[in-house]
């Protein structure tokens, strides 16, 4: 099979990236800026409240976002495109307002005084990001790009003021992030070809829970993904105190833009290799899956490169008395391997694989638990991050191993003329009323 390179999508990776790289740089400002301006506690808790964020995000993505991306793209037509982005929509404004919630009594149990106003910014962020990733799936990258820009002209003019002005920093900080995801959800709002619907009722609800005995098992990934990616940041707060988190977040935000570019990756990706899957092109898939896993492992070691020549000249008081070397040969190690198992699970996903995705973050996040829990007790904060790096690595490992086993059973089938296996004949979405309503 001879494979084109795939330049519509490289096309596609450049209108994506453009938009979260303004809003990760963004992000990346702010975390040096506040950096200085805050103490090591202080920044350990804003720190605490970005990775609360991170979980929000895993929970909007597993339970909402993702599906109703794969679902969408598997639709033939627009009713049933329509039907998915509901039911997906009122699923997420529940999950972010759960996810706000838990973040506003976590906060309030350490004692800050920002507790409402991180609770508001992390619920904003996961609504938003579910938003984004919607219209991702109904090819609108450019209004995604437009509502990026516009959540980060008001963000950064916000937080400045906060910094500036405010006599509670961090505070006003998390309400400035708060406003402005708004400020973005609005614009896609406003910009949409469409009114955007939410809606709650009885056959709204039906559809979802007919759907949740696939996504129940993307909910528990999520829940082991989150206890695999980061049980680092709360054992170490929980346990050290957000002090000796401090310069261990202030290492790992130079990784950001990592994540920025691999969300972009799978926003791109999920819908267009759900559709090839749904068309029986079963190699083209796999690869797609080497040919960008090649790009984004070969990526992440030229920044982590960077990132390693650039940080012994970065003066902080969050990384006074901290082997920032070590810490950042730790955050390579753990940021590579990641980036090498987004396609394999992208491929698992979109063949609703979740249980056995749930089985491999379970598997990590143990290994990743008992190792940060041994190293925390005989060692410095910073050599948590060698347990984390080998729980990443057995993530990547288990990953590749299940997407290529199940890649080959498919192409066995097909062998067989047998178009859709039993595994795939499991991810059929579960029937929707797409008729006109």
């Amino acid at each position: 099979m001879k494979f084109v390179f795939p330049g519509h999508l490289l096309r596609r990776l450049v209108l994506m990236i453009g938009g979260e790289a303004i809003q990760s740089g963004f992000h990346f400002a702010l975390n040096i800026t506040l950096l200085h301006e805050l103490s090591a506690e202080g920044y350990g808790i804003f720190a605490i409240a970005m990775v609360m964020g991170g979980v929000g995000l895993s929970y909007i993505r597993s339970l909402t976002a993702v599906p109703a991306s794969i679902w969408m793209g598997k639709s033939t037509n627009r009713a049933g495109v329509d039907a998915h982005d509901v039911t997906f929509g009122g699923a997420a404004v529940v999950v972010a307002s759960i996810m706000g919630a838990v973040t506003a009594l976590l906060m309030l149990l350490w004692g800050d005084a920002g507790s409402i106003a991180a609770g508001c910014f992390v619920g904003a962020w996961s609504l938003r990001s579910h938003m984004r990733t919607a219209f991702f799936a109904r090819r609108q990258q450019m209004v995604v790009s437009i509502s990026d820009f516009a959540f980060t002209v008001a963000g950064a003019a916000m937080a400045a003021l906060a910094i500036w002005m405010a006599p509670n920093v961090l505070q006003m900080v998390f309400y400035a992030l708060a406003a402005a995801n708004v400020i973005g959800m609005a614009v896609l709002a406003r910009l949409a070809p469409r009114p955007l619907r939410v809606s709650f009722r009885a056959p709204v609800r039906r559809r979802y829970a007919r759907l949740w005995r696939q996504l129940r098992w993307s909910g528990f990934s999520a829940t082991t993904t989150n206890i695999q990616g980061q049980c680092l940041a709360l054992l170490v707060a929980g346990i050290a105190g957000p002090a000796a988190y401090a310069p261990i977040a202030a290492v790992i935000v130079l990784f950001a833009p990592l994540r920025i570019v691999s969300l972009a990756f799978v926003n791109m990706l999920q819908p267009e290799l759900a559709k090839m899957m749904g068309n029986n092109e079963v190699r083209r898939v796999w690869m797609h899956a080497k040919l960008w896993s090649l790009v984004m492992g070969l990526g992440s070691l030229v920044y982590g490169a960077c990132i390693l020549f650039v940080l012994p000249t970065i003066k902080s008081q969050s990384l006074a008395g901290a082997s920032v070397s070590v810490i950042g040969l730790l955050a390579v190690a753990n940021f590579v391997p990641i980036m090498l198992y987004i396609m394999p699970r992208i491929v698992l996903e979109i063949l609703g694989e979740f249980r056995v995705v749930a089985f491999i973050t379970t598997a990590g996040a143990v290994v990743g638990l008992v190792l940060i829990a041994i190293l925390l007790a005989i060692a410095s904060p910073s050599w948590s991050l060698a347990g984390a790096a080998v729980s990443e690595t057995v993530v990547l490992v288990a990953s590749w191993y299940f997407a290529h086993r199940h890649i080959l059973a498919l192409e066995g089938a097909d062998g067989r003329h047998d178009s859709q296996p039993k595994s795939w004949r499991r991810t059929e979405p579960a029937p929707l009323a797409t008729g006109k309503r």
